[in-house]
């Protein structure tokens, strides 16, 4: 869940990328982009959202998400998005 993640977010420095999932229980992918573009130490990591509805790209990407993918995601397009993010 997104209350989750945003706790192992603060525990390790290690991460590079998020692909977070707009559909989370006890806190959504938005609300998990709002705190994390809110946090000045996680702030600066990239963020790929994923999700089934087109209707939420814009506000991902008004929340500060870097790049959207549709579920099912596939393997290339993954790949293709972290590299474009990495120029």
């Amino acid at each position: 869940n997104g209350a989750d993640a945003i706790g192992v977010l603060k525990s390790q420095d290690d991460i590079d990328i998020i692909l977070l999932d707009i559909i989370m229980p006890v806190m959504g992918g938005i609300e998990m982009l709002k705190v994390i573009r809110a946090d000045e130490s996680l702030r600066q990591l990239p963020v790929i959202v994923l999700t089934t509805d087109e209707t939420k790209k814009g506000e991902a990407l008004e929340c500060g998400a870097n790049g959207f993918l549709m579920k099912p995601v596939r393997e290339k397009d993954v790949v293709a998005k972290i590299a474009q993010l990495a120029l």
